[in-house]
């Protein structure tokens, strides 16, 4: 019994060993080993997008972190990677063949929507397909918390086929002889023989993130992702957000608008309630004083996350709205409600628009 315990004992050891020796995935990617994979996937992109390689030209090690930032998200976004990951580290990957060799970005990049650069697509004169633009409609919820959306696109890919093809052609300038001492310049369109190709439809998942603080009609864009052009490159594929209406709030901005019916009791007494927010938290309101119809109450901090800055958020504006009872009262109430409130009659008549 001592010695299967020493067995186990020894094999922990090396595990521990083997998980120091190789990379920390979950430091690389700032995420606890507790972390969800929407948690992964969003430390990832923000990441990705601060240490790629063309936005710090400068640093001699940059692309190294980014390659280590792949590596940690291939493995840690994969279930079955990341439990062997836990369990005794990088070596054991390694050695079970799960660690991909091919570049890893080649495939995040495009399914994550990344886009870096100017944005100049003119500076060159190689032909483009042309872009498709698809909205995607989301709710306040996702637009308020975040969330990773996969949407499924059957893409028309160029692939080889039989025989060749006139291909890159243009117009060039050529002389023809007319005779003696006659001569024309003429235009004439001049092609090239390359091998043949045909468009066959693949399907492919792109996942897309709803960041947090979104705006209606931000874009995201996914390059190459576009329409297939013979002679050149693909375009793009462009990701339209659309926020779809919601029954409890409107947002202005990162403001978030909402109206309260309240009885004419709770109106007049005070009242306390709690209204559901987008991410099922409860936001309290307490009055201990009167409520007229159209008041309006601002909650600091309850409104949409800023897109720039998550940390900072917009306010949440209540507006009331009274029922006035629908029966009739008696004489005697009438008269209670009379001594109670202690109004005369008011009855002034003006142009209110």
């Amino acid at each position: 019994m001592r010695a299967v315990y020493l067995a186990i004992a020894i094999q922990l050891i090396f595990c521990t060993i083997g998980t120091l020796a190789g990379r920390d995935f979950y430091r690389i990617l700032n995420v606890k080993k507790s972390a969800t994979t929407n948690e992964i996937k969003k430390a990832y992109r923000k990441q990705a997008k601060e240490l790629h390689p063309d936005k710090n030209k400068d640093d001699p090690d940059a692309s190294t972190k980014f390659q280590d930032l792949g590596a940690a998200y291939e493995v840690l976004s994969d279930p079955e990677k990341r439990k062997t990951y836990d369990r005794c580290g990088e070596e054991c990957l390694k050695k079970d063949g799960m660690m991909d060799s091919s570049d890893p970005f080649a495939n995040f990049f495009g399914d994550f929507g990344f886009h870096f650069g100017n944005g100049d697509n003119n500076q060159h004169d190689t032909p483009r397909g042309a872009n498709i633009v698809m909205n995607m409609y989301v709710t306040l919820e996702e637009l308020y918390s975040g969330n990773f959306v996969e949407i499924v696109r059957n893409k028309p890919v160029l692939k080889p086929a039989s025989g060749t093809r006139k291909c890159n052609c243009r117009q060039e300038m050529v002389t023809r002889n007319m005779g003696p001492g006659r001569f024309q310049m003429m235009q004439q369109t001049i092609c090239d023989e390359c091998p043949n190709v045909k468009l066959v439809n693949e399907e492919r998942t792109l996942e897309i993130e709803v960041e947090s603080g979104m705006v209606d009609g931000q874009e995201t864009r996914f390059v190459a992702e576009g329409e297939p052009h013979l002679d050149g490159e693909p375009g793009d594929l462009i990701v339209v957000v659309q926020q779809m209406p919601h029954e409890r709030f409107q947002r202005k901005g990162d403001d978030l608008y909402t109206n309260v019916t309240i009885s004419l009791q709770d109106a007049l007494v005070g009242f306390s309630l709690d209204i559901p927010h987008l991410d099922g938290h409860k936001v309290s309101v307490t009055r201990d004083k009167v409520t007229w119809p159209g008041a309006r109450i601002r909650k600091k901090g309850e409104g949409m996350p800023n897109y720039e800055n998550n940390n900072l958020h917009g306010n949440l504006y209540i507006t009331f709205d009274v029922e006035f009872p629908k029966k009739d009262l008696e004489e005697s109430d009438k008269e209670a409600i009379k001594k109670i409130l202690e109004q005369s009659s008011i009855n002034r008549i003006y142009n209110g628009l």
